[in-house]
């Protein structure tokens, strides 16, 4: 199992600056990787774009792996996304994963609020079709694609990503749904989340990892990343809330904070290192 830092990018944790900073902190204590929200905003927070934040963590670190977790594909143009992610590989000399999922407008109306379609339906449709046309372009050859929510017409991206055959891509899947779970088995990677707001069991994940084999070899590298808060355990208790997650074949636990956490909160828990087994 490797180890990550799971970070909101508003209210105290909105300053890119800081975030850099704490990146480099969290590379030096051992941390496997760090991952920002993608929330938009318009509630009175603070925000920092995701994007720009993880452009200066690519700056300041050299090692540990970097990416959105998630972004909400259908609320981004898949074009933008595209050249965005492949600049920042490039940053980062490789070390990029792209998380996706469809967002959720009762999290801050990040649809509604700027006159955005609200179906998860149709949300899931677009992320389909835009992960198409985001792996299209990283393709490095002219690319032409039409759907029904996006159309690219002979478009040639340069450079392709560093990372061949691509970037990899893992997909957030609300659990007990199972189209989210067979969409992410296409891809490199699983973020479940479970419906009920309980933390993930190794139970489910097991049940998420049959559907998964459905379609896809258990022999294919295929990552399960689960997050959660440990920051408040003891070793035993850490153990045996993880022990179980990678048995089942959790391949990354994100740490994230509790929602009155400071950012000296954050550092001292980066700086404590990751719950190792």
């Amino acid at each position: 199992m490797r180890y990550a830092v799971n970070v909101p990018n508003f209210g105290a944790f909105a300053d890119a600056r800081a975030l850099a900073q704490l990146a480099r902190e969290a590379e030096e204590a051992g941390w496997d990787g760090f991952f920002l929200w993608d929330h938009i905003g318009g509630w009175p927070a603070p925000t920092a774009d995701p994007w720009v934040t993880l452009a200066a963590v690519a700056m300041t670190t050299s090692r540990i792996i970097l990416g959105p977790l998630v972004t909400p594909l259908p609320r981004r143009r898949p074009w933008k996304v595209a050249r965005e992610t492949a600049t920042l590989d490039h940053l980062s000399a490789g070390r990029l994963v792209l998380g996706v999922g469809i967002g959720d407008d009762a999290i801050g109306r990040e649809y509604s609020a700027y006159g955005e379609q609200v179906d998860h339906r149709v949300h899931g449709e677009m992320l389909d079709e835009a992960l198409e046309v985001v792996t299209g372009l990283w393709g490095g050859a002219p690319f032409t694609f039409r759907g029904t929510y996006y159309t690219v017409t002979d478009v040639h991206y340069l450079p392709a990503p560093v990372q061949r055959p691509r970037i990899p891509i893992w997909v957030a899947a609300a659990w007990p749904h199972k189209r989210p779970v067979r969409r992410a088995a296409r891809w490199d990677g699983l973020c479940p989340i479970n419906v009920g707001e309980q933390p993930v069991t190794a139970e489910q994940v097991r049940e998420m990892l049959a559907i998964v084999r459905e379609t896809r070899p258990a022999t294919e590298p295929f990552d399960v990343v689960v997050a959660g808060y440990t920051g408040n355990l003891s070793a035993q208790a850490v153990a045996e809330r993880l022990g179980p997650l990678a048995e089942a074949g959790v391949t990354w636990w994100q740490e994230g904070v509790l929602p009155n956490n400071t950012l000296d909160d954050l550092r001292a828990q980066i700086q404590q290192g990751p719950p190792r087994l």
